[in-house]
């Protein structure tokens, strides 16, 4: 198959981290993909939770070594000529597999070509290549100058979150939840006093819902004198999962279009979910019950295709004061459920 000529371009993307109904927990991942004619080529792998190696929490070296490579100013990693594509998010190990191509150049172009999901050092085309994918052949200069301009991009910060609120208890669980899927939290009663330097730091806040109106104001002010560009997170109730859920969603600040979950809402027993790439889906209903107690159940779990989808609730679930989270690889939306029936 002759490979046909394709845009290249990059773009910054997100894996979110989070805490699951299970007790267990996903790391959170800052990356940058790779877009092929303006769209995400993960998109194209419909089930798949991983991250490109262009992840900005190696080290510079690293990250350097494989822009590097992908420029083909260094030997393939792998045997054949393959570089890794995707990885494992929370180890990237290739035993946990990884997508892989071939990457080569013909004249000034690159091409990439011979997708495949490995877990070992040698690719079977017959039982892993991705056979409708690629190949795509990129015009030279395009293809380096993106990658060229990661170069000259300082790497971005660690994302930060800055806590507010008056159940410290919360607040502790919390940042503590955040800091184990690899996102720095403070906590703090009043940002005034802190430093214009510092508040650039963050990339949002989240106030609990006993913090008042000018309280909040107040804060928000800090900010805009400091000249830092922050989003604000109003917490929804005192669940932790869903609080990480909340920030996860307001530190993604990629467009739209780059969204594989674009819209999730809930009411009654029914949930409405918009995927624009077939991808999977999971979604967990938490409550609050009549002791203020958490509860936490797993609603569904599955591969959804492009468009609008309904999804019915069990009632138990979404009993009193609930609310959702929907994830999917890369992105998670959360809405409240409210009473009533569905239109």
């Amino acid at each position: 198959m002759s490979a046909r000529f394709a845009t290249f371009g990059l773009a910054p993307a997100m894996r979110a981290g989070g805490v699951l109904a299970d007790g267990g927990y996903q790391v959170h991942r800052d990356f940058v993909d790779f877009l092929v004619d303006g769209r995400p080529l993960l998109f194209r792998l419909s089930d798949l939770d991983a991250v490109s190696p262009l992840a900005s929490d190696v080290p510079p070296a690293i990250f350097t070594a494989q822009v590097r490579a992908l420029l083909l100013e260094a030997e393939p990693p792998l045997p054949d000529g393959r570089f890794v594509i995707y990885g494992c998010p929370e180890c990237e190990d290739l035993g946990c597999g990884a997508v892989t191509a071939v990457i080569e150049r013909d004249g000034e172009d690159y091409i990439w070509r011979d997708f495949a999901w490995q877990t070992d050092v040698h690719a079977d085309l017959e039982l892993g290549g991705y056979h409708g994918l690629g190949p795509f052949r990129f015009h030279g200069a395009e293809y380096r100058a993106a990658l060229d301009a990661l170069l000259e991009e300082a790497s971005p910060p660690r994302r930060r979150v800055l806590l507010i609120g008056a159940r410290v208890a919360v607040l502790a669980r919390l940042a503590a939840a955040l800091r184990t899927i690899g996102i720095g939290a403070d906590i703090i009663q009043d940002a005034r006093d802190v430093s214009a330097e510092e508040l650039r730091g963050y990339g949002a806040v989240a106030f609990g819902r006993a913090v008042g109106a000018a309280e909040r104001a107040a804060v928000l002010e800090a900010f805009e004198r400091a000249g830092a560009e922050v989003t604000p997170v109003d917490g929804l109730a005192p669940i932790v999962p869903l609080l990480v859920a909340q920030i996860e969603h307001a530190l993604d600040r990629g467009p739209l279009p780059r969204h594989r979950l674009t819209a999730l809402s809930a009411a009654g027993t029914v949930a409405d979910v918009e995927v624009i790439s077939p991808c999977r889906v999971r979604i967990t209903a938490y409550r609050l019950d009549r002791f203020y107690r958490n509860r936490a159940r797993e609603v569904f779990d599955g591969l959804l295709e492009t468009g609008r989808h309904r999804i019915a609730l069990e009632p138990k679930a979404v009993k009193g004061e609930a609310y959702l989270v929907a994830r999917t690889p890369g992105g998670v939306l959360v809405a409240p459920v409210t009473r009533g029936n569905a239109g």
